[in-house]
């Protein structure tokens, strides 16, 4: 069953907005960039769950509780909704401007590990083996779609792009792949599934998987329960399909059994297995226009792959433990790992172009752009200057958090973390200032300093 919830409560004693100063818990901001900030909406007062929220207060840190003590499994911005994921199989969707909860999404029967949104369509794949479809607009879950066996450990959206095609005789034409939006999901059954994504005004669906969820080692059952909006499965590993990435008629999965592969959605066929980790590989990217992709694994290394050969063309070392985060930016490949460095390298040629010291723990979470690092450690969440590796400022600190989820996105940044109260999830509001958005510093002072 799907169901919705949104609450309202009211005020209660002794509740207020998270103003902590400046120099403590939020981004140091200079009198010329909070007098830009205080140029912004007017104020309007929110309640919910007892934490009274102030709409669009100038370069304000805003702070409330989340999923109980639960871990957030995922987190991301979509306009001006905050979504999180945890594995108390809900999700919840906020405003990004008052933290209030505008929907809880309740239907999965089981923690839900991956999240990717589309317009105003949510789609979530979780522990019970299925994926979900929601309207963002209401709240309700409009599509149910069956078919792996074990835990849905991640999926993506792939939109239709135009991509040249180039034939034997040098003549180009233009093809658009795929020709519609799709869901791609992987799985602990070992599977790779492809999924039609429903559009909006669709009939509501209801399909489920029957299988129960298989020890590792055992296959997939191919057939059983399969929803109608299933296009193929793509199968060949030997382990858990532990990443994603996918892009035109590309998809690329990493899996615990030590390779990753790449999968042609026109042909449905494999292309290559990229062989070299000597441990489980975590995690992927994909950058189709260099005709890379990009691997990280528990052998402490990152590969950078030639797609038109399955090639390994670069093997990035100097981690010294389990690298599980990996991702791209057009300019910028970041890593971070269970050493508690990150490390900024060149995409192209996988030239180490900065390591990101300062952390004392693993790092188990981080976001980027081509301007800016945020990372969390347990103790800390960090910001960074992409291009020349200083750290601009502790979001977070005191060494009582421990971040799960990091996330920002135009004027802003959120983060989920654990603490000794419970869940929490934080938000910051940087305005109007494009110095946030560059991750720059003013002329004669660091953010905190």
């Amino acid at each position: 069953m799907c169901k919705t919830a949104s609450s309202w409560l009211k005020p209660e004693a002794g509740i207020a907005r998270d103003r902590v100063p400046i120099i403590d818990q939020s981004l140091n901001l200079t009198s010329s960039w909070d007098s830009t900030l205080r140029s912004l909406t007017p104020t309007i007062v929110h309640i919910h769950r007892g934490l009274e929220l102030k709409d669009n207060e100038p370069g304000e840190h805003i702070t409330f509780p989340a999923h109980g003590d639960s871990i957030v499994t995922c987190l991301l911005i979509s306009h001006d909704l905050l979504i999180s994921a945890s594995d108390d199989n809900s999700i919840n969707v906020y405003s990004l401007r008052t933290g209030s909860r505008i929907h809880s999404l309740y239907g999965h029967e089981g923690g839900v590990w991956a999240l990717a949104v589309i317009g105003n369509t949510l789609v979530s794949g979780s522990a019970d083996r299925n994926v979900r479809v929601w309207d963002l607009n209401n709240g309700t879950c409009t599509h149910v779609l069956g078919g792996h066996t074990s835990t849905i450990r991640c999926l993506t959206i792939v939109e239709p792009e135009w991509f040249d095609l180039v034939d034997v005789n040098g003549a180009i034409t233009k093809e658009q792949w795929p020709k519609e939006p799709l869901i791609v999901t992987g799985s602990r059954d070992w599977s790779v599934r492809v999924w039609g994504l429903p559009r909006p005004g669709d009939q509501e669906y209801r399909g489920r998987g029957c299988g129960t969820d298989l020890l590792d080692g055992e296959s997939t059952d191919k057939g059983a329960g399969i929803s109608s909006y299933h296009q193929f499965a793509l199968e060949g590993h030997d382990h858990v399909v532990r990443a994603l990435a996918a892009q035109g008629r590309t998809i690329v999965s990493a899996s615990y059994d030590c390779t990753a592969r790449v999968w042609d959605i026109a042909t449905r066929n494999c292309t290559w297995i990229l062989i070299g980790h000597t441990g489980k590989v975590y995690n992927v990217a994909l950058d189709t226009n260099r005709n890379h992709a990009y691997t990280s694994s528990m052998d402490d290394t990152v590969r950078i792959w030639n797609l038109q050969t399955g090639q390994c063309h670069h093997l990035l070392t100097g981690h010294t433990s389990l690298v599980g985060l990996l991702r791209l930016s057009p300019s910028h490949l970041v890593s971070a790992a269970a050493d508690t460095t990150l490390r900024v390298w060149d995409p192209t040629n996988g030239r180490l172009q900065h390591t990101l010291v300062g952390h004392t723990g693993a790092v188990t979470c981080f976001h980027h752009d081509d301007y800016k690092v945020a990372s969390g450690s347990e103790g800390s969440v960090k910001l960074w200057d992409i291009r020349s590796g200083r750290v601009l400022k502790n979001l977070l600190g005191g060494g009582e958090c421990l971040p799960w989820q990091v996330v920002f996105k135009g004027r802003w940044c959120a983060v989920a973390h654990s603490t000794k109260k419970g869940t929490m999830i934080d938000i910051w509001d940087f305005g109007e200032d494009r110095r946030w958005e560059r991750g720059e510093s003013s002329d004669d002072e660091e953010y905190g300093h």
